[in-house]
């Protein structure tokens, strides 16, 4: 590991607060020679209206202009980090879908940007975007600086989702026995109680207990919420 990573572990590892590790995330992005830093946070739950977070120093007009015109739903940095991993950089073409917004967005001097989405294990999914108003980022540039804006994006996922998921998502903590597993499987795949019962050789009350204690456990409405919400916290 050299320098410059050992230096960023050293700096976010023992951070708690999301704000104070969302402005040691922004020094670093500035060293990299970048005036923005945003890094927004989608959790896998509630299924209709995942819950989202968004960190940034962007102008505060273009913030309040993104929330008032729910920029979100149509931005296309976002739904490419829902498709992809790969890092993107901000071009006419990939902003040609929303013009409104990115003739917006340069208007508040964000001109230039590269992007990168990361998904881990719990279904959490977020997007470091690096920007600033002058200076395209040009070929060299990237390729310089490609390792380091993917290592960043690793580091503030982490540290972000340490600090803010256990807010968001309280049932990531649950554990769920290898029983409540089976069982839940099976459940996912359409099985009653009748069937789990025959196929593990328990009793169908044993299978309902099993079910109650996982619907209770993930503070689900049901089972099939509960196997719904199990699978996209990565618990199957």
């Amino acid at each position: 590991m050299n320098t410059w990573q050992e230096n960023q572990l050293q700096a976010l590892q023992s951070i708690q607060s999301e704000q104070q590790f969302f402005q040691t995330l922004l020094s670093f992005s500035k060293e990299l020679g970048f005036d923005y830093c945003a890094y927004g946070l989608r959790m896998p739950i509630p299924v209709n209206q995942p819950k989202t977070v968004m960190l940034n120093n962007y102008p505060t007009a273009w913030q309040a202009q993104y929330q008032a015109k729910d920029y979100l739903a149509v931005d296309p940095t976002v739904h490419h980090a829902m498709r992809s991993l790969m890092p993107v950089i901000w071009t006419d073409e990939l902003f040609s879908p929303a013009g409104e917004l990115w003739e917006e967005a340069r208007s508040h001097g964000l001109r230039y940007g590269w992007a990168q989405a990361i998904h881990d294990f719990h279904g959490t999914a977020g997007m470091l975007t690096l920007a600033r108003s002058d200076e395209p980022i040009s070929a060299t540039e990237l390729s310089a600086k490609t390792f380091k804006m993917a290592w960043l994006t690793q580091v503030a996922h982490a540290g972000l989702s340490r600090c803010l998921a256990p807010k968001l998502m309280p049932e990531i903590h649950v554990k769920l026995s290898n029983r409540e597993i089976s069982v839940l499987r099976w459940t996912a795949d359409g099985k009653t109680a009748s069937d789990i019962a025959s196929i593990l050789r328990i009793t169908e009350r044993t299978v309902n207990f099993h079910i109650n204690n996982v619907v209770t456990k993930l503070n689900a409405a049901n089972k099939t919420a509960a196997a719904v919400k199990a699978a996209l916290l990565g618990l199957l």
